[in-house]
């Protein structure tokens, strides 16, 4: 797997869904750069089990990432037919209708390739290409700042649902960095202080907590 963080995220074009119903042609994170910070996870399958349980819980608190200057971005292998059949499907059977913000398609599982997250790879077997493993992306999720770097990552296997309040708290965190030059100490939440990445700093902070 790729160790993104400190590098600029992969670039891509693909078809998305949008505003929950609306298709649309060379998707990028691009139209992101210089105005927002942007959440971009990775999803396995879409009519699956955990997956809506993810999807409706970032899209629950939309509002607290908007508020934070913060585009949330989804993606996975399925097309974007399914995309929007899910997206049209009502919560209560299976679907995630009322997601609004973008799902893009990977069918040719060339972005999740890209960012690290493929469970699985293309291997040549007796002159045939095959693949080897899962073709689907396991959950990862990328804070990406305003200059298209990387800034966070983490990835879990299929099973493991993520928790939204942890991305919500890593982006507090970088925002609160690149404000006031502070870095932040384990288990940082905002309007809490940082510290001076000094020793002085260390010294400071533990006679003050």
């Amino acid at each position: 797997m790729n160790v993104l963080v400190g590098k600029k995220a992969p670039s891509f074009s693909e078809d998305a869904v949008i505003n929950g119903k609306e298709f649309t042609e060379n998707f990028s994170l691009e139209q992101y750069l210089g105005k927002k910070y942007v959440v971009f996870f990775f999803y396995p399958m879409d009519f699956t089990f955990v997956c809506p349980t993810e999807l409706i819980a970032f899209q629950n608190h939309l509002t607290e990432f908007e508020e934070r200057n913060t585009a949330v971005v989804a993606c996975s292998t399925d097309s974007k037919y399914s995309h929007w059949a899910w997206l049209n499907t009502e919560q209560n059977k299976g679907g995630i209708k009322g997601v609004t913000y973008p799902i893009v398609a990977d069918r040719s599982k060339t972005i999740a390739s890209q960012f690290g997250v493929l469970a699985g790879e293309y291997n040549f077997n007796e002159g045939k290409l095959q693949f080897e493993g899962n073709p689907v992306a396991y959950r990862g999720l990328f804070l990406i700042d305003k200059e298209g770097v990387v800034r966070h990552q983490v990835i879990n296997d299929l099973p493991l649902g993520r928790s939204v309040g942890e991305a919500l708290r890593m982006v507090d965190a970088l925002r609160f960095y690149e404000e006031n030059g502070e870095v932040c100490p384990a288990d940082w939440h905002a309007g809490q202080s940082g510290m001076k990445a000094t020793s002085e700093g260390l010294v400071e902070y533990f006679s003050n907590n």
